[in-house]
């Protein structure tokens, strides 16, 4: 199954809801953009993008659930939300469970155990910046604090007119 049929599933499990739609394109685009000037290999490449399509696959449960989509109660949905999401596919079953292993954990920024993870967690803090209006000094922390990648300390310096370090 290609990435592109893998976005194409996911909006229509997306049930309408653009806002959830067009946060996953954002995060998509980033992930894929850093991993590429990052020179992932291809496979990991792959798994990062697909990934970063369904990273908040928990958030309509959550937002049923718990009225919200905090990223704790996104992190315990989603391993059965994944697994069942990606059963269909042709995907092996190797990037099957680094995937879900990745989408349920991308709001834990500790012991991040490879590039692809760093990435996901550097692609969404740049869509969640904007569309949470994070304050300046939160987006300085963050990238002390979160972004190892030069791409993505790049972008984020770029996108909110940060003080080049």
């Amino acid at each position: 199954m290609t990435v592109n049929e893998i976005i194409e599933k996911m909006i229509v499990y997306s049930d309408g809801n653009k806002h959830d739609i067009a946060h996953f394109l954002k995060v998509y685009t980033y992930a894929r953009m850093i991993g590429e000037m990052e020179n992932l290999p291809e496979n990991e490449q792959k798994t990062l993008e697909v990934a970063a399509v369904i990273h908040d696959i928990a958030c309509p449960v959550c937002r049923i659930k718990y009225g919200n989509t905090n990223g704790s109660n996104q992190e315990k949905e989603s391993p059965r939300l994944v697994e069942d999401f990606l059963k269909d596919t042709d995907l092996d079953e190797q990037m099957k469970e680094r995937i879900n292993y990745l989408v349920s954990h991308h709001h834990t920024y500790t012991n991040v155990d490879g590039m692809d993870y760093r990435i996901l967690l550097e692609a969404d803090f740049l869509v969640n910046a904007d569309e949470s209006q994070m304050s300046q000094n939160a987006i300085e922390t963050a990238r002390e604090k979160v972004f190892e990648t030069e791409t993505g300390r790049r972008l984020l310096t770029g996108i909110y007119k940060l003080e080049n370090m």
